[in-house]
């Protein structure tokens, strides 16, 4: 098995998994730090910026959430 397939099988596994939703969380307070700081400096932009990126990450973290409990049920062992 080469190293390229043996990464992608990580991708999909629970780990990877867990992993993604780990890191995509920890954008989220990126996120979070550009929101203050475009309300303390009253930029409407930067602010809608900010949401448009949070609805990003709510939404990549649910589809994450997601294909976990696909493979969770594809588990025989928990299922």
């Amino acid at each position: 098995m080469s190293a390229l397939s043996k990464a992608q099988g990580f991708k999909k596994s629970k780990t990877g998994t867990y992993l993604s939703i780990g890191t995509t969380a920890f954008g989220a307070i990126s996120v979070l730090k550009q929101a203050r700081k475009a309300r303390t400096e009253n930029d409407v932009l930067k602010l809608v910026d900010a949401v448009v990126s949070a609805a990003a990450i709510a939404t990549g973290v649910a589809l994450l959430l997601r294909e976990l409990k696909r493979i969770g049920d594809d588990d025989v062992l928990f299922g």
